[in-house]
């Protein structure tokens, strides 16, 4: 079947009532592969894919459009026909269903387990779950073939504070010919333990499934359970709640910047950066009682106001950073052996960036413009002014400047904030519409899009909901960006996308 256009698709689902603010309609098995076949014409790009005890669910968007939607397939017998046999960039999304729910999909060209290692109580844990089979043969990686290859296992305990993966590396000399990484080690069962939940307890759930990017998950999920429950938020909460998300912003890319350069053996830069990052955490921990900013935001609002003096300490912040910031850019810019390190490493084809949708500093270093909060955009930044820096290198370089040129971006967004910043509540009276709805969100992380879907009872518990990490759209662009490069380049490709191995794990 051909469509014209994803709303042609959408249109010719069965609608379901409630769920807000995009459409979602349950589709037959030829609208389903009418959007796989959408998706991988690329006039479409997947937000997420994810099921629930006998239905699979996939939200897409049209750029061209701005058309956002969710179809919903019926699998009464336990299958649902590949999207990843079109579309590559659904294929982990799949195998992750296959074992959180017990869904197959049919025609599917990877069977693999992807988040069960075999080490879970129960096999399917979200669909019909039973006994766990116990332990799981040896995984088996894909094969590579060719002379004098040989492979290297890292992880996935590693030699820093970091949370375990596992890379295999088949190498022809120190050329990286493949790369697979092998994940699913800090699965929390997020997810299972979301159902039921009263929205207090879920809003601190899904504030930590990635730690470093709770301000992103908590609005995501907020925004979610307004829209199902239509509730208006007031003005000054959505302004606090930019502002929130602009400080994590400032303080993750300060220390990619640095670390990225660590990695390729800088160290003065990270030492710099840190303390620029210790700066904000402080500003962050003054003006809104967490270092990392988690709690501050709740659905209807934000927990609460800032203090008296917090517009001084924010505007001193902002001024430190403009003051020692150009000159680490300039350092940086003028070190020709970082430059050497860093300038046509790690390159990403723009062509794969797009097809698989990757977002953030990952996707506009490599050209894609997508900025959730412009398309399908959210309060404040509708009546914020800024611009979405892009580039098209695509390396490890590119990377760097993506997070310069957003530092700059977002010191400029915390200082139009502070000026316009109105008074009134900082939350509003959730709505209790005594039925069961649903609820979509997507909102701009620092590592890109976030995407929250949830279904509530009639009693405001959650009944079901899927935080989408953008990791799942990167993680697979670094085995592709490794490939070429020599293996001692991976520590150095691998910091400058900075995937969460905890968001991705659930």
């Amino acid at each position: 079947m051909n469509a014209s256009s994803l709303r042609t698709v959408l249109e010719g689902g069965r609608p379901v009532a409630g769920h807000r603010p995009w459409p979602r309609v349950i589709v037959t098995p030829e609208l389903w592969i009418a959007l796989s076949e959408g998706l991988a014409g690329g006039a479409w790009t997947l937000l997420g894919l994810w099921g629930e005890s006998g239905m699979a669910h996939l939200a897409a968007h049209e750029p061209s459009t701005g058309t956002l939607g969710v179809a919903s397939l019926p699998c009464p017998d336990g299958w649902f026909p590949s999207v990843g046999r079109l579309h590559p960039p659904a294929q982990r999304l799949e195998r992750a269903i296959a074992d959180l729910v017990g869904l197959q999909p049919v025609d599917a060209p990877d069977s693999r387990p992807w988040l069960d290692h075999g080490r879970w109580p129960v096999s399917h844990p979200l669909g019909l779950a039973t006994p766990s089979i116990g332990a799981l043969p040896p995984y088996p990686f894909l094969p590579v073939e060719g002379e004098s290859l040989h492979q290297i296992p890292v992880g996935p305990v590693h030699a820093g504070i970091i949370e375990p993966g596992h890379f295999r590396f088949t190498a022809n000399g120190e050329a990286v010919v493949r790369l697979e990484e092998r994940l699913g080690y800090v699965h929390k069962g997020i997810e299972s333990l979301l159902t039921g939940a009263a929205l207090e307890r879920a809003a601190r759930l899904v504030g930590r499934v990635s730690g470093d990017s709770t301000v992103a998950y908590a609005l995501a999920f907020a925004r979610a359970v307004e829209a199902a429950t239509e509730t208006i938020v007031p003005d000054h909460a959505h302004w606090l709640r930019a502002l929130l998300a602009e400080l994590e912003r400032l303080a993750n890319h300060l220390g990619d910047i640095g670390a990225i350069c660590n990695d390729a053996a800088f160290a003065l830069m990270l030492a710099h950066c840190a303390v620029l990052r210790e700066r904000v955490l402080r500003a962050s921990a003054a003006c809104f009682g967490h270092r990392l900013l988690m709690d501050c935001i709740v659905p209807g609002g934000v927990a609460a106001d800032l203090p008296a003096d917090s517009a001084k300490v924010l505007r001193a912040l902002v001024a430190e950073l403009r003051r020692r910031f150009p000159p680490l850019v300039e350092l940086y810019d003028n070190t020709a052996s970082l430059q050497d390190r860093t300038v046509g490493t790690g390159f990403v084809r723009p062509a794969l960036i797009r097809q698989f949708g990757c977002g953030g500093t990952i996707g506009r270093a490599g050209g894609r413009a997508f900025d959730a909060r412009r398309q399908p955009g959210y309060p404040p930044y509708d009546q914020l002014e800024f611009a979405t820096p892009v580039l098209d290198e695509s390396d490890v370089n590119a990377r760097i400047w993506l997070r310069i040129h957003e530092v700059e971006q977002s010191l400029t967004l915390i200082e139009r904030i502070l000026e316009r910043l109105p008074s009134g509540p900082v939350r509003g009276a959730l709505n209790r519409p005594g039925q069961p709805c649903e609820g979509v969100a997507l909102v701009e992380g620092f590592r890109g899009d976030v995407l929250v879907w949830l279904r509530l009872a009639a009693d405001g518990t959650v009944v079901r909901c899927h935080p989408r990490d953008p990791s799942w759209f990167q993680w697979p662009l670094l085995e592709a960006a490794i490939e070429n490069n020599i293996v001692a380049d991976f520590p150095l490709c691998n910091k400058s996308f900075n995937c969460s191995y905890s968001g991705h794990d659930l």
